[in-house]
C-alpha cells in the first residue's frame, strides 16, 4: 500500500493536469469569434505554427540535447499527428456540413466515448460514478446546444453528421491509445504541433484563399497558439498518459459550460433559463465524477496506469 500511495498521488495530479487543458480548451470558441475571417486550415496553420516555435523557443535553450526528447518512435509521431490533425480537419468539415451546435453536440460525444473505451484500457476500471457523470454532462451539453436549434425543414446532413461522430471516436480512441507511450516525454507535443502547422498549411494553400490578419487577429491567433493549442495539448498529453481517464472524460464536459458562460461575458451570446439546467447536470455531473468510491481498493487500482 505505501508503495501505491505515490503513484496514486501521481495519477491525481495527471488528471488535475488534464482539467487545465479542458479549461483552456473552454476558450477556444471565444477565441476562434475573435479571429473571424481567417479560414480554418490557416487559423490551424497560424495556431499550431506558433506552438511549435515556442515549444522550440524553450527546449533550444539547451541547444541540441534539448530535443532529444524528440528522437522518437515513428508510432509516436503518426498517433500524435493522426489523433490531432485528423480530429481537427474532420470538425471543420463537419461544422460547414453541419448545422454547428448538433455538430458539435456529436463531437462532444468523444468524453463518454473516453469514459467507456478507458475500460477497455490496462490498468482501467470503469466504475458506475464515473458513467453517470459522464452521462449527466452529455446531458448538459444537449441543453446547451438547444439554444441554438437548426433551421426547420433543412435537410440531413448525414456526411456531416458522420464527420462530427469521427472527431469524438477519434479524440477519444487517441486519448486512450496514447497511454500505451507513457514512457515518452510530452515535450514531443511541441514536433507534432509543428507537423500539423505543416499539413494545415498545405491544407490551406491547396483549398483556400489566404486572408492577412488584422493586429487583434493576430493577437487572439497568438493567445490561441500558446493556450488552447500548445500548452493545452501539452497538459492532455501528460493527463492521458499518467491520469484516470474514465475522470478526465467525465470531467471534459466542464469545457462546454465554461464556453457558453465566456461567450455570454463577452457579449457574444445571449444567456437563457435554459442554461441553468446545463449548468446544474454538467456541475452534478463532474461531482459525481470524482466522487470517491466506496470500495476502496478498487479505486486505488483504477487510477494506477498501467498496472
Amino acid at each position: 500500500m505505501n508503495h501505491a500511495t505515490p503513484r496514486v498521488h501521481t495519477a491525481h495530479s495527471a488528471t488535475a493536469v488534464g482539467v487545465t487543458a479542458v479549461i483552456l480548451w473552454s476558450s477556444l470558441a471565444l477565441l476562434t469569434t475573435l479571429t473571424e475571417g481567417i479560414p480554418p486550415f490557416e487559423l490551424m496553420a497560424l495556431g499550431f505554427g506558433i506552438a511549435f516555435v515556442a515549444s522550440a523557443l524553450i527546449l533550444g535553450r539547451r541547444g541540441l540535447a534539448g530535443f532529444s526528447s524528440w528522437r522518437q518512435p515513428w508510432g509516436v509521431w503518426a498517433s500524435g499527428f493522426a489523433g490531432i490533425f485528423v480530429y481537427h480537419a474532420l470538425y471543420f468539415f463537419a461544422l460547414k456540413a453541419a448545422p454547428a451546435a448538433e455538430a458539435s453536440l456529436i463531437n462532444y460525444l468523444w468524453p463518454l466515448l473516453l469514459v467507456l473505451l478507458s475500460a477497455l484500457a490496462a490498468g482501467e476500471k470503469l466504475h458506475k460514478r464515473q458513467m453517470l457523470g459522464a452521462l449527466s454532462g452529455l446531458a448538459g451539453t444537449a441543453f446547451i446546444m438547444q439554444q441554438h436549434a437548426p433551421q426547420p425543414g433543412a435537410a440531413m446532413p448525414v456526411a456531416g453528421y458522420l464527420a462530427a461522430f469521427g472527431c469524438a471516436l477519434i479524440w477519444a480512441g487517441y486519448s486512450v491509445f496514447n497511454r500505451r507511450y507513457s514512457a515518452v516525454p510530452s515535450s514531443t507535443i511541441g514536433g507534432i504541433c509543428g507537423l500539423v502547422a505543416v499539413a494545415g498549411l498545405i491544407c490551406h494553400l491547396l483549398f483556400e484563399t489566404t486572408v492577412r490578419p488584422d493586429l487583434h487577429q493576430w493577437a487572439a491567433i497568438i493567445v490561441l497558439g500558446l493556450g488552447p493549442v500548445g500548452l493545452a495539448f501539452l497538459a492532455w498529453d501528460h493527463a492521458t498518459k499518467h491520469g484516470n481517464l474514465a475522470t478526465l472524460g467525465a470531467l471534459s464536459y466542464l469545457a462546454p459550460l465554461i464556453s457558453t458562460v465566456l461567450l455570454i461575458a463577452t457579449g457574444r451570446s445571449q444567456a437563457g433559463p435554459i442554461l441553468i439546467v446545463a449548468a446544474l447536470l454538467i456541475i452534478i455531473g463532474a461531482v459525481i465524477a470524482t466522487s470517491r468510491s466506496s470500495e476502496k481498493p478498487a479505486t486505488t487500482r483504477s487510477i494506477i496506469p498501467n498496472e
